[in-house]
């Protein structure tokens, strides 16, 4: 690298080697950023030119050259070079060959500190935007199998036991609540990202008399930074995107375990389509869920990244350090992953088959009236924990004898305890089970309309956000 095309060459005698040119440079990773970086260039520029500070015949220059760069990049004609080290130095180093003594006045009042900021800035945004319209892709994917399998009965679990039958709609709603507070998150570290730090400098600001509220509507932030230390070195956002990224992954990454779980002959609760299965090598038989085990197992890369970020953040000085190089890295691998995963989630949940009879074939087992039948004792007036009891013992009994309590005769019942009456039949009935759970947010029908039609509402008011976030 040359001292002619470093920018601080003036005060060095040496130039890093070829090594250390390549160690330092970030334009493998930053070059993503290239349409932000030349959409804040042009609105600095015409900024100086308003205040100003350069010519507006300048300005116009800059702004042709400019635009000129991101036709060729974007048609994949741009020539990057590595001793440029990032891509606002690319991009202004071709800018000054083309344009001249304009395109060296571009970085007036302007430090990389707060043009990389802003740019990040600008593409957190809009990546949070895209992440934030997936999100919304899968929560209608979920929304919609409640509402065309409203009905189907499952096994509930905890602990991985048959624990109580709920609604299918129920369990697929619960996963649309986990993504609408995920677009929740989303969206706040899209408005955490939604201020202009251009106008910082390098950390004090500057002597020029720059508008910056005019460059922020310009380039559509909702407000500047108060504090120039604070601009320059603030990657909160960052972390609110990562942080949103990593529990969104784990959300998609339980929901995976689940698909990959019912999808097993054990279960048969949904069959997989064949776009998002493999085979295997050897046995012909073999219908993998890999798709849904990727999405699992690309969750750890995500906490590592937001675990990376934090780690590079703890224990930095006011105000810029080279350490802050390394935070696109892992938060673009976050997002990249995340998109990835909740397109292929989408996907998946879209093509399978739900297979109501194996659903609730395996609602009846598992001694799941067990709470209800303890219900009814108290109802009786027996108190909850002799009921817990009596209900207990009856379990055991069945577990021992082979059978469940649907195969239990009214008589049978009596046999067991007095106070079970002719109608205790009911009280073990797998659908009148399911529709007693009249609380709300439970997993009864009417409750459930309710929860759909909730959804719904939640869903379209996020997305009306995101419309007028996109405009």
């Amino acid at each position: 690298m040359s001292d002619a095309k470093s920018p601080w060459g003036g005060r060095f005698e040496k130039s890093p080697g070829k090594f250390l040119t390549e160690f330092g440079a970030s334009l493998p990773v930053d070059q993503r950023m290239w349409a932000e970086d030349i959409r804040g260039s042009i609105a600095h520029a015409r900024m100086l030119a308003l205040q100003g500070v350069i010519s507006e015949s300048d300005a116009d220059s800059i702004e042709s050259g400019l635009s000129e760069i991101y036709r060729e990049i974007n048609a994949g004609e741009f020539e990057w070079q590595i001793a440029d080290e990032d891509v606002h130095m690319a991009i202004e180093r071709v800018l000054t060959e083309r344009i001249g003594p304009a395109g060296a006045r571009l970085h007036t009042a302007r430090s990389r500190n707060d043009q990389v900021a802003t740019d990040t800035r600008l593409y957190a945004k809009g990546r949070a935007s895209d992440l934030a319209y997936r999100i919304q892709c899968v929560r209608q994917s979920a929304l919609s199998l409640a509402e065309k399998h409203f009905g189907v009965v499952m096994p509930g679990y905890t602990h991985l036991q048959k624990a109580q039958p709920v609604l299918f709609s129920h369990h697929m709603l619960a996963y649309a609540w986990m993504l609408t507070r995920d677009f929740t998150r989303v969206r706040h570290a899209y408005e955490a990202a939604d201020v202009l730090p251009l106008g910082s400098a390098a950390l004090a600001g500057t002597t020029f008399p720059l508008d910056r509220a005019y460059v922020a509507g310009r380039l559509g932030f909702a407000s500047v930074s108060e504090n120039s230390l604070d601009a320059v070195s603030d990657r909160d956002f960052l972390l609110d995107i990562a942080y949103a990224c990593a529990v969104c992954q784990v959300h998609l990454s339980r929901l995976a375990e689940e698909l990959i779980i019912w999808s097993s002959d054990e279960f048969g609760f949904v069959t997989m389509d064949d776009e998002f299965s493999t085979g295997s090598s050897i046995m012909p038989q073999k219908k993998n869920p890999d798709f849904a085990e990727l999405v699992r197992g690309k969750t750890g890369r995500v906490i590592g990244d937001l675990a990376s970020l934090l780690i590079t953040l703890k224990g930095l000085p006011l105000a810029y350090n080279k350490d802050m190089q390394e935070d696109k890295e892992v938060v673009f691998d976050a997002i990249d992953t995340l998109a990835n995963s909740l397109r292929a989630m989408s996907g998946m949940l879209d093509s399978m088959r739900v297979n109501a009879d194996r659903m609730l074939a395996g609602a009846q087992g598992g001694f799941m009236a067990a709470t209800d039948l303890a219900d009814y004792l108290v109802g009786k007036g027996v108190p909850f924990r002799d009921a817990h009891e009596v209900v207990g013992r009856l379990v055991l009994a069945c577990e021992r004898d082979g059978l469940n309590l649907q195969e239990l005769t009214a008589e049978q019942y009596l046999e067991h305890d007095a106070r079970f009456g002719s109608d205790v039949l009911d009280a073990v009935d797998i659908d009148g089970i399911v529709a007693r759970r009249i609380s709300a947010g439970g997993t009864g029908h009417d409750a459930v309309r309710t929860q759909i039609q909730a959804q719904r509402d939640a869903l379209a008011a996020d997305e009306a956000w995101l419309e007028a976030a996109a405009d």
